[in-house]
C-alpha cells in the first residue's frame, strides 16, 4: 500500500548548497497575481492554515465571484483562487483586507508560517512539559519516548500564541519585507509533524518548557524560552537577510545560502544575544510524526481533500461543520475544531462531509496521491495529469495492492506516496520518498522512485493510466 503524503521525509544534508538567484522570486500573492492558462492565479498566505469560519466564507464567495469557483489548498497551508480575470486585483484585495486576510500589504507575501493543525486538540501538557509512553523516532516508527520529544498523537504546548505572536512581529518588521515569497517559518509543538517540511526557521517545543530555535537543516539548534520563541524566529530570519547581503548574492531559502546552516545557527545565537534573548546551543532534536489521519481526533475532525481542490459544496460543508474556524494542513487537509460535541454528532458530520467527496476515513487511496495542476491551467504541463490520477485510481485497485520498498536502515516494508507531475519542475511534490509520475515528452508518464538505494534515473514508462498497477510492480 502506497503511504500518505504526509509520511516521514528524508532528512536533508546539512552542507549547504550556495545557489545565486539572479532575479527576485516570482512568487504570486494576493497583490501580484500570476498569469496562468486557466487565467490569473492570486494565492492568499494563511499563517497556521488558520481561519476563521467567516473568513472561509469570504474566500468562497471571491473564488466564486472572481473565480473558478473552486479553493485550491497549497503545500503550505495556504489557499489559491484560480481562473481570475487579470483586472480583478483590487477587488480582491478589498475583499481580503476587510475580512483580515491582508493585515499589512508589504508582507502580504511573506506570511509563510506552518503550525501543528492539531495544537491543542487532542491533548497536550497545559505547562508544556512532555507525557510518557510512545513517540516517533526519526525513522517515523513507533519507539520508546525520547527526552524533548512529544508522544504520538499529542503535542507539548498549544503553539497558537505563538503563531499570533510571529505573525503580528513579522508585519511589524520593515526588515521582513525583503524575505522571498518562498521562505518558510514552522511551529512544531513538539510532535514533529513539521519536521519533514524543511522549513527555514523552525521553532520547536521540548519538554522542559521552552523552545528549539533551528535553521533550514542545521544539526544544532539554539534552546530559547517558550516566551522568546516568536521573537527568536524573527531574529532568525532578520539574520538571514544579514547572511544574504553579506554573501553578495540573492538566496530565498537558508539552503541557498553560500553560509552552511549551523554558520548561520551561530550568527543567530550573537543577534539574540545582542537582542537580551538568552539561548543555549543543543544537538536538534530530530524525532518525527506523520500529519493528522482523517476521522476524529480529540476535540476535532480531520479531512483530506483529494489532489487538493475544494468545490464551492465542500468548501460550505467545512464551514458548517466547523465550529469558530478551520485549520488547513500542510498536506492539504482540513481540522475542523468541534469542541463540546458529542461522538455521535461528529460522526453525522463527518457522513455529511463524506457524502461531498471529502475522505474521512484513513482506508482511502486518494492519500497516497498528489498532483500538480497540469493542464489547462500551467502551459508547461504536458498532460491533464489530474484526470490522469482520477482515471488511475476509478481503473484499477494498484495503489492498494503494489508491493512495498524496503527502508534503509528501518529494517521493515516501506510504501511510498505517488506524485503525478506535467513535466520535470514536479512542482508541489513532497519532500523526501515517493515515487514520481512525470509527464513525457513523447506522451505518456515515466514513472521513478526516490528513495535511498535507488537509481532515480532509472525509468518505467506508463502509455496508459489504467496500466499504473504493472508500472509500479516493475519500478518497484
Amino acid at each position: 500500500m502506497l503511504a500518505a503524503m504526509s509520511s516521514a521525509a528524508l532528512r536533508p544534508s546539512s552542507q549547504a548548497t550556495a545557489v545565486s538567484r539572479d532575479r527576485g522570486d516570482a512568487c504570486p500573492g494576493t497583490l501580484r497575481l500570476h498569469m496562468a492558462d486557466d487565467g490569473a492565479l492570486a494565492r492568499v498566505r494563511i499563517p497556521g492554515g488558520v481561519l476563521t469560519v467567516r473568513q472561509a466564507e469570504v474566500l468562497a464567495d471571491a473564488a466564486r465571484r472572481l473565480g473558478d469557483g473552486d479553493v485550491h489548498l497549497t503545500s503550505r497551508g495556504n489557499v489559491q483562487l484560480r481562473g481570475l480575470a487579470q483586472e480583478c486585483g483590487a477587488e480582491l484585495a478589498e475583499l481580503l483586507t476587510a475580512a483580515g486576510l491582508l493585515p499589512s500589504r508589504g508582507h502580504e507575501r511573506v506570511r509563510n508560517i506552518v503550525a501543528s493543525p492539531l495544537s491543542g486538540l487532542d491533548g497536550h501538557a497545559p505547562d508544556g512539559r512532555g507525557h510518557g509512553g510512545q513517540c516517533l523516532d526519526g525513522q517515523g516508527l513507533a519507539g520508546q519516548g525520547v527526552a524533548g520529544q512529544g508522544v504520538a498523537g499529542q503535542g507539548l504546548r498549544d503553539v497558537r500564541p505563538w503563531l499570533t505572536a510571529l505573525d503580528t512581529a513579522l508585519c511589524a518588521s520593515e526588515a521582513a519585507q525583503a524575505l522571498s515569497g518562498r521562505f518558510l517559518f514552522a511551529l512544531d509543538d513538539g510532535r514533529g509533524d513539521l519536521a519533514g517540511l524543511e522549513a527555514d526557521v523552525t521553532v520547536r517545543a521540548t519538554a522542559d518548557g521552552g523552545a528549539q530555535l533551528a535553521l533550514g537543516s542545521a544539526d544544532h539548534a539554539l534552546h530559547v524560552s517558550a516566551r522568546d520563541a516568536p521573537r527568536a524566529a524573527l531574529v532568525a530570519a532578520e539574520a538571514f537577510l544579514e547572511a544574504e547581503r553579506a554573501g553578495g548574492t540573492r538566496a530565498w531559502r537558508v539552503a541557498e545560502l553560500a553560509l552552511g546552516a549551523d554558520e548561520l545557527t551561530e550568527s543567530v545565537g550573537h543577534r539574540l544575544t545582542a537582542e537580551g534573548i538568552g539561548h543555549e546551543r543543543q544537538v536538534r532534536e530530530t524525532g518525527r510524526s506523520d500529519g493528522p489521519s482523517p476521522g476524529a481526533i480529540g476535540d476535532a475532525l480531520s479531512v483530506h481533500v483529494p489532489l487538493g481542490r475544494l468545490s464551492a459544496p465542500q468548501w460550505r460543508e467545512l464551514t458548517r461543520v466547523a465550529i469558530g474556524e478551520l485549520r488547513l494542513t500542510p498536506w492539504r487537509g482540513v481540522v475542523l475544531p468541534t469542541p463540546g460535541t458529542t461522538a455521535a454528532r461528529r460522526t453525522e458530520a463527518l457522513a455529511r462531509l463524506d457524502a461531498v467527496g471529502l475522505v474521512t476515513g484513513p482506508g482511502s487511496p486518494w492519500l497516497r496521491v498528489g498532483a500538480c495542476i497540469g493542464r489547462p491551467g500551467c502551459a508547461k504541463s504536458r498532460a491533464d495529469v489530474r484526470a490522469d490520477a482520477t482515471a488511475a485510481l476509478e481503473a484499477t485497485a494498484a495503489l492498494d495492492a503494489v508491493g512495498a520498498l524496503d527502508a534503509v536502515g528501518a529494517g521493515r516494508r516501506q510504501s511510498l506516496p505517488l506524485y503525478w507531475s506535467g513535466c520535470e519542475r514536479r512542482c508541489g511534490h513532497p519532500r523526501g520518498e515517493r515515487i514520481d509520475v512525470v509527464a513525457a515528452p513523447e506522451g505518456g508518464y515515466r514513472l521513478s522512485v526516490v528513495a535511498p538505494g535507488h537509481d532515480e534515473a532509472r525509468t518505467v514508462p506508463l502509455d496508459d493510466p489504467s496500466r499504473l498497477a504493472a508500472a509500479l510492480a516493475e519500478i518497484t
